[in-house]
């Protein structure tokens, strides 16, 4: 979808620019697929703030999403190709010859009308869901399982692909979206092509109210707190940090500071980290 820039009207419109939505179905979403969402504003159990900045979204409803593709052998047609608000792909109505709904997400390319299969042997091409072991080596593939059934896990933002790099000994090399390589079990399932709504990382949010709309709150600096609430607070006027580096409120580094898990279980997947080592 291309990418609407705006006259400069104001000084928010100057900077501002949007998805082109005029492509996609004008019908509602299928309310047999929408699910309730609560807004807990960043809050656990206990009402305390574990996530910051995060609260006053407007209202929505879950698409609840096909991630497994476990209707194997059952040719399905495209109805509609809808905005999720909570992602930012687009996603699919499908409606098989039963007469099940369910929502996929949807591939670049894909248009209404358009028959999409899951199972061994679906023919390769966009929307077309299939284990691993049944994919060709270099075909760029997205929504990847980690785990055979558990649902797709890899490759399901808005223009991301994953690529069938080998497969051998059960396991199937992928290069992800980050560049990293991995093995991952060639009985998982994998959607071939690449995910839609590609322009999505070129649109300018423009105002600060557009970032309320999706649930995000003001980010205050913390070298404007005081030393009581931030490491980088007080002194009088503008002061450094203090430090060898930046932190967070609660003293870790915030900048280059690993946070992944030492001797993670799936460590031995990985071939090649993200960062080329």
């Amino acid at each position: 979808m291309p990418i609407i820039n705006f006259k400069p009207t104001t000084a928010s419109r100057r900077g501002m620019s949007v998805t082109d939505y005029s492509k996609l179905s004008k019908v509602g979403p299928e309310k047999s697929l929408l699910a309730p969402m609560n807004n807990k504003s960043g809050r656990n159990s206990y009402g305390r703030i574990t996530v910051r900045h995060r609260g006053g979204a407007n209202r929505k409803k879950y698409r609840i999403i096909d991630f497994k593709r476990q209707k194997f052998d059952a040719p399905g047609t495209v109805q509609t190709i809808e905005y999720d608000p909570n992602r930012s792909a687009f996603i699919a109505l499908v409606q098989y010859e039963d007469g099940e709904k369910r929502y996929i997400i949807a591939p670049n390319g894909l248009k209404v009308g358009d028959v999409v299969v899951s199972g061994t042997g679906a023919d390769i091409k966009p929307g077309n869901a299939l284990p691993l072991e049944n994919i060709p080596v270099g075909t760029f593939i997205h929504n990847v399982e980690l785990y055979p059934g558990k649902g797709a896990q890899l490759a399901r933002a808005a223009g991301n692909m994953a690529q069938l790099m080998a497969k051998e000994n059960g396991m199937a090399l992928l290069r992800l979206p980050s560049g990293e390589l991995r093995n991952v079990p060639v009985n998982c399932m994998a959607t071939i092509g690449q995910v839609s709504n590609i322009d999505h990382e070129n649109v300018k949010i423009g105002k600060a109210g557009r970032k309320r709309h999706m649930g995000w709150r003001p980010t205050v600096r913390g070298s404007v707190m005081n030393p009581n609430d931030h490491p980088h607070g007080g002194g009088e006027g503008k002061a450094p940090v203090g430090r060898p580096g930046p932190v967070t409120p609660w003293g870790k580094p915030a900048l280059g500071y690993k946070t992944r898990a030492h001797h993670h279980r799936s460590d031995k997947f990985i071939v090649k980290r993200r960062n080329g080592k």
